[in-house]
């Protein structure tokens, strides 16, 4: 039997899942430019810089496009970042956080949310994700549709003990409707996973870059972390030794329990 509504606990995470793909566009627009970033146009007094645009209009800024808009093509980001923050919030708030849908598949056990890890798949510059190639990837990385209308990753023979991380759609409202599933074009996906999990957390991202690099193999995207920059060796070998580090202080919390 579905659960019939939202505890706590999961209203919270999903609130968070919605605010790290809120903020990562928020990020990427209200940012300052470190020196140097930008590209000299040509003819401008001073040689003054170009920046990147959002649309994708220029194909060789190297950048995935970030305009998200949702199915009546309508930008999912304001104009100006801020500019509507007196707006009331719950006026807009069934409009930002309608209710997901429900199901057993995916579902995580009544547990506090400590930390979210997160990465993100991006489209290329100019290019979107269309849904139909988003579903037969995501098979094929192994990802099941279920809980919130998102795709997880559950642990083979363990399915009760929840995803060991989850893919949510980068555009608002974050769950997918596969009734439309053909008609979706997306700039990016959210990889997520939920500390703690029913693996440890190193196991967790153990498990959850390598799906994540070969998803965006599949779809010709490129994986981002957090920040939104390109997903090197150093940033990845910073976030194993971090979570090897949090995994320690777990089983160190386990024992003194224990006592």
């Amino acid at each position: 039997m579905e659960s019939q509504g939202l505890s706590a606990n999961e209203l919270r995470l999903i609130l968070i899942v919605v605010g790290v793909v809120v903020l990562a566009v928020i990020y990427y627009l209200g940012s300052p430019r470190k020196p140097g970033q930008g590209r000299r146009v040509a003819g401008k007094p001073g040689g003054e810089r170009r920046e990147p645009t959002l649309a994708g209009a220029d194909a060789d800024d190297g950048l995935p496009s970030m305009r998200a808009t949702d199915d009546d093509g309508e930008a999912f980001v304001d104009d100006a970042p801020g500019a509507t923050a007196s707006r009331s919030r719950a006026a807009d708030s069934d409009d930002l956080f309608p209710t997901p849908p429900r199901s057993n598949v995916g579902q995580r056990p009544e547990q506090p949310v400590e930390r979210i890890v997160t990465l993100f798949i991006a489209a290329r510059a100019g290019q979107t994700i269309r849904g139909s190639d988003l579903v037969v990837a995501a098979e094929k990385c192994g990802l099941e549709f279920g809980d919130l209308g998102i795709f997880h990753r559950l642990v083979d023979g363990k399915r009760e003990l929840g995803p060991i991380f989850s893919a949510a759609n980068m555009v608002k409202p974050g769950h997918f409707d596969m009734s439309r599933i053909d008609e979706l074009s997306t700039p990016g996906l959210s990889f997520f996973m939920a500390l703690p999990g029913p693996l440890p957390a190193l196991d967790a991202w153990d498990t959850m870059l390598p799906t994540a690099q070969r998803l965006a193999e599949l779809l010709d995207a490129v994986v981002l972390d957090e920040e939104r920059n390109a997903l090197g060796r150093q940033r990845i070998s910073h976030i194993r030794d971090d979570l090897r580090a949090w995994d320690r202080k777990q089983d160190g919390s386990r024992i003194r329990a224990d006592w």
